[in-house]
């Protein structure tokens, strides 16, 4: 038996939580342990590869270059056990057809009934858990195993690299909007970013600790936080504030006047890009496979 034999996963993983919290404490938080046993982890980690991973002399969690070269080696390990875990609880699981399944409230709600209507039609036996989420939420619960696939905004951070992958789905027009009575709809377009940001946005946001370094597309700091949709549109009708909405969730108030359309200047919006988010080495049911299908159709 060689010492790299005596590697553990968890001492690959505190490893990786030193390195991106940049600290031991940091680390200790983020893996629920004690700070101890983190620093036993390193040093068993650095006995068993016979290098040093990190700088003695420093404050900070800092890498000497073994440490910069075996870095992404323990990531990798990391995500192939996280896939060969996965894909291990799905054969255990297979039996019924199930689908679990997180969608982000900016998806297009009318195309997403659709969707469930059909597939109930076509698996009229499955089990289908359907949540509609905000920002992260979706990600965090294919990370708690709540659900296995999330509908998720591509702009967003991810939750965990490692342990997620990602896929392309589908993209919307976004328009920026506000109600006739607004000052900003009686402003000479192209609007700058800075007039914007005199006006309160109303943004949407899932109310956790953090959340402003999620937002996008934000103009200034007035700000009123909502955590759904209908709430925001309805506050924008109101003449209260302004916003981005996805076009499809607008179109009938573009043309019975209700909101208008804002020309932005030197303020660039694309679509909103929507991709299947689900934890790595997870195998798609064929029920799954259907929905994520029907899911990317135009």
């Amino acid at each position: 038996m060689t010492l790299l034999d005596n590697v553990t996963i968890n001492q690959l993983r505190a490893f990786v939580a030193v390195c991106d919290q940049g600290s031991f404490s940091g680390a200790a938080r983020k893996l629920a342990r004690a700070q101890s046993a983190i620093s036993h982890a390193i040093k068993a980690l650095e006995s068993a590869f016979d290098v040093e991973l990190f700088e003695r002399n420093t404050r900070k969690a800092q890498l000497t270059a073994a440490g910069r070269s075996l870095l992404p080696d323990a990531r990798a390990v990391i995500s192939r056990t996280e896939e060969m875990k996965n894909r291990a609880g799905a054969i255990a699981k297979a039996g019924v057809p199930q689908v679990s399944v997180a969608v982000d409230a900016y998806f297009p709600r009318t195309h997403l009934i659709d969707c469930l209507r059909t597939l109930q039609q076509e698996f009229p036996t499955a089990a289908i858990n359907l949540r509609i989420t905000t920002m992260q939420g979706g990600e965090k619960l294919v990370l708690e195993k709540v659900c296995a696939l999330a509908v998720t905004i591509e702009n967003v951070p991810e939750v965990n690299p490692d342990a997620i992958e990602r896929h392309w789905l589908r993209e919307e027009a976004m328009v920026t909007v506000c109600a006739p009575s607004h000052p900003l709809a009686s402003t000479p377009q192209p609007i700058p970013v800075d007039e914007f940001g005199r006006h309160t946005q109303i943004v949407v946001t899932d109310n956790q600790p953090g959340a402003e370094k999620t937002q996008q597309g934000v103009a200034g700091k007035r700000q009123w936080l909502v955590n759904d949709l209908g709430a925001k549109r309805d506050l924008l009708k109101a003449g209260l504030g302004w916003g981005h909405l996805p076009r499809h969730l607008v179109a009938e108030d573009l043309a019975n006047g209700q909101l208008v359309e804002l020309e932005r200047r030197a303020w660039h919006m694309g679509p909103l890009t929507f991709v299947i988010s689900r934890r790595r080495g997870h195998d798609l049911s064929a029920c799954e496979e259907r929905l994520v299908e029907l899911l990317g159709n135009a």
